[in-house]
């Protein structure tokens, strides 16, 4: 989720409490707990970042749990920094970097910028590339060249530094998948909040990509997604947050957090027929084949 939408998040006030632990460790494959904790302007010129005391209590919150791996997300060079850093210092997370499409779209994907995410994706504890994509909601047609431009160029880095790329897909199905096959998808392809119905969620199995799913799965409204989900081979599952937003029932409304991934994961466990613990396990499994281990 793009910086844009980081203020409104932030006003909504904390997270709800904490649900009941999983029976076995699992994980939040996509957080931005810069947002969730308070964020720095991408100009860098005003605000702070979250204190270290924050973000390891939210961590430490998410572990007691069961969630006691997180993938930390950038959406832009600023962000990128600050994940590379907190996972170079917590042993808990791994971090994603990027410049998030409607960046892009905005004119942001500068060679500078690009430069700088190739930069961070060398460090070792940056396992992943994104999040990268197409969004064809927040930007208009104006900046869609832009963001393809990016798109592509992301998909480059990922490449060239053997890691995973995460999947900003917002109502550019065929394009995305048009655009990967133009490029050759990195070896791990993860789509980011899963938005497709279970024709493209076929269509993207098909291709070996991972699904990841997040609270909009517990949505009323999404049938659809619970369709793709229950198609998915459950070695081709991820589950997050994308917190602070997109909380799932029963508090949907209210900022999300990586201590709330367990409703997503017993809502998934239901949509595929899978056991809770077994599902967990299968959702570690293939975050370390994605991300690489981490520890």
């Amino acid at each position: 989720m793009s910086r844009s939408a980081s203020s409104r998040a932030n006003r909504r006030g904390e997270p709800p409490p904490s649900p009941e632990p999983l029976p076995a460790p699992a994980l939040d494959s996509h957080t931005h707990l810069d947002i969730v904790l308070g964020e720095r302007p991408a100009d860098g010129e005003h605000g702070e970042w979250a204190s270290e005391a924050a973000v390891d209590a939210e961590i430490a919150a998410a572990e007691a749990v069961g969630i006691p791996r997180l993938v930390q997300v950038g959406v832009d060079v600023a962000s990128s920094r600050w994940s590379a850093d907190l996972a170079a210092r917590h042993p808990n997370v791994l971090a994603a970097v990027a410049l998030h499409p409607n960046e892009a779209g905005e004119g942001r994907a500068t060679d500078d910028a690009l430069a700088e995410i190739d930069r961070l994706a060398a460090l070792p504890r940056v396992r992943a590339v994104g999040e990268t994509g197409l969004d064809r909601f927040r930007t208009g047609p104006e900046g869609w060249a832009a963001q393809e431009a990016s798109f592509r160029a992301h998909i480059g880095i990922a490449k060239e530094r053997g890691l995973a790329l995460v999947i900003h897909d917002r109502d550019a199905h065929e394009e995305i998948l048009r655009v990967l096959e133009d490029e050759g998808a990195p070896e791990h392809t993860v789509f980011h909040c899963f938005s497709g119905d279970a024709v493209f969620a076929k269509a993207c199995v098909e291709r070996g990509y991972v699904l990841s799913f997040a609270g909009t799965l517990t949505f009323g409204n999404a049938g659809y997604l619970r369709e793709a989900a229950a198609l998915t081979p459950v070695g081709q599952l991820l589950v997050e947050t994308d917190a602070p937003f997109l909380t799932p029932v029963p508090y949907r409304g209210r900022p999300n957090a990586s201590r709330l991934v367990p409703h997503t994961v017993r809502a998934l466990a239901e949509v595929t027929g899978t056991d809770l613990t077994e599902l967990c396990s299968a959702l570690t499994a293939t975050a370390e084949r994605v991300f690489g281990p981490w520890s």
